[in-house]
């Protein structure tokens, strides 16, 4: 007998739980349009002074961003979100088929996740973009820290990538999904021309990618 109990009505209301300035809330975003799935973006601010809303730890009990309701299936969790999305719905798919391609990916999504997260975006693009536009000094020694660092993340990046379009195949993946709402941020520091240097591939994915209608429907 066929079991029934996850079956997924595709027309049931998609919302999404976070603030549009988020990377992983714009990671889940860019999943929602390239699959062109209609969704709403419910704004949450887990950083007011009066503490995470009590609403949103009702859905993340950790009191982070984003989390995700489809009818009335509940998820937190970035990669347990796009996954979902992934699987659930019709459209073009963000993971390959061929395991070789998806460890990639994944071995990717790794990478941005452990180690070009918080280096790329916190320790470089926050401390030296965000303290200026809101009048403080930048950490120096928390971006000279970051520098090698970010340094192995990007050659890293480049290495593990093709030259057929995207980070891996021809086609958006997770990879490109994950990667690009952090280089949105980190290309925007001085920095980053400098570490760019030598790294083509990743320059010319990073011009392409950046003008997709998906990343400019998203843009915070």
């Amino acid at each position: 007998m066929r079991d029934w109990s996850d079956r997924v009505t595709t027309t049931e209301m998609v919302k999404l739980y976070g603030a549009a300035w988020s990377v992983y809330v714009r990671v889940a975003r860019l999943a929602l349009e390239e699959k062109q799935i209609k969704y709403s973006l419910v704004e949450v601010d887990v950083f007011a002074e009066t503490g995470v809303p009590q609403e949103h730890l009702k859905r993340h009990p950790f009191g982070r961003i984003p989390a995700f309701q489809h009818g009335d299936f509940h998820l937190y969790e970035t990669g347990a979100i796009v996954r979902y999305i992934d699987d659930a719905f019709p459209g073009c798919k963000l993971q390959p088929t061929s395991p070789k391609a998806r460890a990639k990916v994944n071995q990717i999504v790794g990478i941005l996740d452990a180690y070009a997260y918080r280096t790329l975006v916190w320790n470089i693009y926050v401390e030296r973009v965000v303290s200026a536009r809101q009048g403080r000094l930048a950490n120096e020694k928390t971006i000279a820290a970051a520098l090698p660092r970010a340094a192995v993340c990007l050659s890293e990046l480049t290495r593990l990538s093709d030259d057929r379009g995207f980070l891996i195949g021809d086609k958006a993946t997770l990879a490109d999904l994950y990667a690009a709402p952090m280089f949105a941020y980190f290309m925007q520091t001085p920095e980053a021309a400098l570490l760019m240097e030598g790294h083509e591939k990743l320059i010319h994915w990073w011009h392409r990618f950046a003008t997709r209608d998906s990343m400019l429907r998203t843009r915070p």
